[in-house]
Order: structure tokens, then sequence, then C-alpha cells
């Protein structure tokens, strides 16, 4: 007999069972495969972005951090992942060219500035949006500000409009800017870590955690002044835009505790009663009272309004011919040897770049650098090319939040340098740093021995000291190293190395301040310095040609699929779980040491500024 005859009618029942169970499966799982693939194919087809209406309002809504440039990514994982809102980036050329295009648009009526899910951002980027915000408000188009709570980058961008919706629950929230680090020359003396470290610049601080407990006077000396400009740069921007008296911001902050009492802890009315917003308004309330202004939505759940990365793609797709094109690329990060993803400044890859730029079709380049510096040897490499590339086309240098050491050392030469009054510059100094573990590992037991050729065969190692010799060389190597930066300064500011090293020493300094010792030739953001290169070559309309590394066939597909998903989509929220949280509070103990093993300067000596960011 067969194995189905013996089966009692029990066992039949329940295997018909399973078979029905692993066949719905089976379907299951192939229509869900089926879905996915038609839902990737519609994705792939790239859709034209639909019409503008008339009289519709322009949503700025940006998310996570203000940023020159992308960082690369995991493509699958960007397409597969929801991201943390403390990773995401919004590109700040995007929002300006979006307000700008918008401010002489009759179809737009309004901009809506909707901050809750922006991150943060560096006061010169806040300030080239605002820049941008200011030629809105000159077309006498209002604009209006929407949130729940805003932290400081929020509200600099909301004080521009002229009404500032806060919900009751939320506050106002200002603390003023600072400059903390960890120390760990204790700790590292506990772990026998020794630290040696060469460098030239009394103000060379990036090296001051190793070997220190405390920041050096002469830190906080350098240091407090810049901060001092950026943040009197902030306040008198703020009362300017919110019709306050000079000193409310800091007397808001400074008193914070009394003026709350009060309002009995009521954070909203304390920024209402002192001139800072001017509506407090729960969300529901706050999309009627845009309704009632601008209209609804056809979905009629919202006020009308158009996204800026939608408008930007219709506003793109209607470029009008032009006279000539200017060419832009974006160096932002650490500078390092060789070749480097978006996000990092490789000394090959960028150096690739600027000579691609050069074989355009384009009428002059504008380098936009967002950099605190790293090898030396890498900003020497980009330089050099921008030398080649100066002798076809002139090069114009936009600094962004920061340009200082090697980020200064590659600009200094190129034919005029534009900075924003709020940049980091300068940090004209060099150093290098070796950590050895002899002693700790002699204390564990394990010790280190053998034989040589030479005097300086072995010396590089973790487990042994370095010998008076390799230091010698070494210093030697650094001091002659700063001093081709002052000659590289010299030539480019047309003056002498002794002047420069005047202001040099690793000293930081505002673009405002930079100006005046002739470190830059002119104040502006960057739109400032296309008009510029434009103006130099006698363009009266141009277009920008962004110069960027060419992505694999790969990484093209999966962009432009994410592209178009988020299209699809359209605007998200997104949480910020305890890990990641925890993350960012222990970050500032690892920032430091994660940076100097990053940096691979084939001679180890940096051109890099610690403090170059708030």
């Amino acid at each position: 007999m067969t194995n189905e005859t013996t089966r009692g009618p029990v066992k039949r029942f329940f295997s018909a069972i399973g078979a029905a169970i692993s066949w719905s499966r089976t379907v299951f799982f192939n229509l869900l495969f089926i879905v996915f693939v038609l839902v990737l194919i519609g994705a792939m087809i790239p859709k034209s972005p639909a019409p503008i209406p008339k009289s519709t309002a322009l949503r700025i809504a940006p998310v996570g951090y203000l940023v020159d440039q992308l960082r690369t990514k995991d493509p699958l994982q960007q397409l597969m992942q929801e991201e943390n809102i403390q990773d995401m980036e919004t590109r700040v050329k995007d929002l300006v060219d979006a307000i700008n295009a918008a401010a002489a648009d009759k179809r737009i009526n309004a901009l809506v500035l909707e901050l809750d899910y922006m991150a943060g951002g560096s006061l010169s980027k806040l300030a080239e949006v605002g820049q941008a915000l200011d030629n809105f408000k000159a077309s006498k188009k209002p604009i209006y500000a929407v949130g729940d709570y805003y932290g400081q980058s929020q509200f600099y961008l909301a004080a521009y409009a002229d009404e500032v919706y806060l919900n009751p629950m939320g506050a106002v929230f200002l603390t003023g800017f600072a400059s903390y680090r960890n120390y760990y020359k204790s700790a590292l003396e506990k772990l026998q870590v020794k630290m040696n470290v060469f460098k030239v610049g009394t103000y060379k601080d990036f090296v001051e955690p190793y070997l220190r407990d405390s920041m050096s006077p002469a830190s906080k000396e350098h240091n407090q002044k810049w901060l001092s400009q950026l943040w009197g740069f902030y306040t008198s921007r703020i009362e300017s835009l919110r019709q306050l008296p000079a000193g409310s911001i800091d007397d808001y902050i400074n008193n914070m505790d009394e003026l709350l009492k009060q309002t009995q802890g009521d954070g909203a009315k304390l920024a209402l009663d002192n001139g800072l917003v001017t509506h407090l308004l729960p969300r529901n309330q706050q999309q009627q009272a845009l309704i009632e202004k601008l209209g609804k939505s056809k979905k009629g759940d919202s006020y009308k309004a158009v996204d800026f990365w939608h408008y930007l793609a219709d506003v793109k797709q209607q470029e009008k011919d032009s006279d000539g094109s200017i060419g832009l690329i974006v160096a932002r990060g650490t500078i390092l040897d060789g070749e480097q993803p978006e996000g990092r400044i490789g000394g090959d890859s960028l150096a690739q770049l600027i000579e691609q730029a050069g074989k355009s079709d384009i009428s002059a380049l504008v380098l936009r650098v967002d950099s605190g510096g790293g090898s030396a040897f890498a900003s020497e490499v980009i330089r050099q090319q921008i030398l080649q590339t100066q002798k076809k086309i002139p090069v114009f240098i936009s600094m962004g939040s920061v340009a200082a050491s090697g980020g200064y050392w590659l600009a200094a030469t190129s034919d005029q340098v534009w900075a924003t009054p709020t940049t980091i510059t300068g940090s004209i100094g060099v150093f290098g740093a070796f950590p050895t573990v002899e002693k700790g590992l002699a204390s564990l037991g394990v010790y280190t021995d053998g034989l040589a050729t030479t005097k300086l065969a072995g010396t590089l190692r973790v487990d042994r000291s370095l010998p008076p010799m390799a230091e010698s060389i070494f210093q030697q190597g650094v001091e002659h190293t700063y001093q081709r930066f002052l000659e590289i300064v010299a030539d480019g500011r047309e003056t002498t190395s002794e002047a420069v090293n005047k202001i040099a020493q690793g000293r930081v300094w505002s673009g405002e301040e930079a100006l005046k010792l002739g470190l830059v030739d002119q104040l502006g953001s960057l739109n400032d310095t296309l008009n510029a290169a434009a103006e130099a070559v006698e363009l009266d309309s141009y277009k920008v040609l962004e110069i960027r590394r060419k992505l694999s066939p790969g990484e093209q597909f999966i962009h432009e699929l994410s592209n178009n998903l988020q299209a699809q989509l359209g605007s998200f929220s997104a949480l910020q779980p305890l890990s990641h949280k925890l993350s960012q509070w222990l970050s500032p103990a690892i920032e430091v040491l994660d940076e100097l093993d990053k940096l691979n300067d084939p001679k180890g000596v940096y051109a890099r500024c610690l403090s170059c960011q708030i």
C-alpha cells in the first residue's frame, strides 16, 4: 500500500491544510515581488514635474543639516533604509536658487518656512540663505514661518519672516556660540600612550587635546575673538530683522531664568512677549491661518504651496539660453591624499575635477571650499592643478563656512578669493603627530627588540619610542612645510613671508577680519562669487555648470531611483532613536581621535584646524 492510503482522515486533513498554506505563501510572495518590481519600474521612469499653478506659495522645508555638498552614501542603504534626521542634508545652493528664482516669478505669491525638520547649519550657510530671503522680501511678497520649536539655526531663518508662528507648547531657545572640546592628556598618561607632536604656530591648537587637560591661553585668545565676531553678526542680524533694541538677544539669553519666572515658565509666551514671534498657534491653527492667507491646496488639507525641490526642477527646465557657462566645483570636508568620495576632499580626485574643468567649455571656474584642511601634500597637489588651470581660465575661490589651514593653502594663489563675513579662515600653521605605546606594553610585560641596518630603520613603530634623530627630522619637516606655506600665501597675496607670519602662527580669523588683513579679496556669497567671475570674463548672462565626480552605472541607477521615489513620496518626518542620541553625546569625545586616524599625508605633515566650526 502507498503512504496516502495508509494515512488516516485526520492526517490527510492537516496535510491538505499544510499544502494550502504553502501554496498561499508562495502566491503571496510572488505577488509581493511583482508589486515591488512594478514599483521599481514606475520609480525609474522619470516624470516631468507637475506645472506650477498661479498664485501659489513656495514651501521651504529643509531636512537635516545645511551643506554645500551632499555626502556620498551607500546607494542601496540610502534607498532601503529610512534616514535619521541628524544624518540627512539639504544643499544650500538648491535653497538659494529656488528662493531667488521665486522672487522674480509671478506664479509665486509668498514663501513659507517650515523649519521643524532642519537640524542646523553653520552661520555662514544660514547667512547665504538669509541673503536670498532678503532678495525675496525685496519683491514685496510676504514670508511666513511656522514651527513647533525654534532652535538657534531655525530661528535665524525664521527671523526673516513677516509673521512667525510658534506652537504654544514650544519655545525659542537661543544659547550663543561656544567652543568646547575634550582633552586627553591625563587619560593618555594613564593608558601610557605617548603623543609625539611636532608643530609650528603659537595658535596651532589641533594637537592641544593630546598635550593638555585644558585650553591654552593662546587658544582661548584667538578663539574668543572670532567667536565673538560671529555671535555679534548673529545677534545684530536678528535684532535688525525683528526690530529689537541692540543687546536684546544677549539679555534674553543671559536672563532667561528670571524672565521665565514672569511667564510662569511658559517659553512660548516669553518669545512672544520679547518680540521674537508674532503668533502662538497650535499646528492645526497655523495651517488654517495659512489657508486663509494663501488658499487651500487641491487636497484641501493644507495651504496652497509647491515644495522647493519640485519648484527648482521646474525652473531648471525653463532655463533660457545664456552667453556662456561658469564652472562650479564644491570641495567639502577633510583634505586627504588620493581619491576620496564626495564629503571628503581627495588630493587626486579634486585635482582631476579641476583638470576636467579646464578642458570643459566654460569661461571661468569657481571652486567652493568648505574645509578646515588636512594633508599638506594633498593641499599642494590641488593648488598646483589650480595654477595649471589658471593658465587657461580664471579660477575664483568661494569660501563657505570654513576655509582654513589646508583649505586656505589651496586657495591662496587663485585669481580672486571671496569669503562670507562669517567664514572661518586663516589657521596658517602645520603639525605632525605620532602616538607610541611602548610604556603601556611594557607594563603588560610586552617588550620590543630586534636589529636594524640604519639609525632610522624600524623607527616608525607604535611599540617603540621615537629616537631623537627621528624627532629632529619630523620637526624640521614641519618647519620647512610651514615656511613653504608662508611663501605660498605671500606669493598669492603679493606680500612677504615675514608679513604673513605676523598674522599666521595658526591663528583663526573671521572672513570680515581676513578682508582687513588682506587674506581675502572680497566678501560675498557663492552667488556673488559666480557673478564676479562672469563679470571678469565679460558674460552678461551665464549658466552654472556643476562639475562633479562621475557616478558608476550602479550608483547612477540607485541615485535616479531614489530621487524619483522621493519626488513621488514627497517630504517625510524622521525620528531620532536613543542610540543615535547617544552617539551624538559621545561624539565630541572621539571626534579628535577619529579625525587623526583619517589623516593620511605621506609625510605625516598636516595643515588642519581643530576649532574651525561651530
